[in-house]
């Protein structure tokens, strides 16, 4: 099964994209996902993550439901045809 990433803003620069599709077998996560994103791609990993970690302001959607808030993060199993969306840190004033 494959997942499409949605990626938004100085993302879809960074990724080379604005959508990206991974592999997911069974029992995969978000996590999982995240990590095939951004494997070979370390301008965006260093984007969104800080020592290893997902930044704090960055807001991972599956299916229009942040992960990260409403579900069990990362570790948020995929289904079937799960869309995925990835935002950076927004600021503003």
């Amino acid at each position: 099964m494959s997942t499409e990433w949605k990626l938004f803003a100085d993302l879809a620069e960074h990724a080379g994209d604005r959508h990206v599709t991974v592999e997911a077998s069974a029992g995969d996560t978000v996590g999982d996902a995240l990590e095939q994103l951004l494997d070979g791609r370390p301008e965006l990993a260093e984007r969104v993550l800080e020592d290893g970690e997902l930044r704090s302001q960055v807001n991972v959607l599956r299916n229009g439901t942040n992960v990260l808030v409403e579900e069990d993060g990362l570790e948020t199993e995929l289904g079937d045809g799960d869309e995925l969306a990835l935002f950076p840190p927004v600021s503003g004033g």
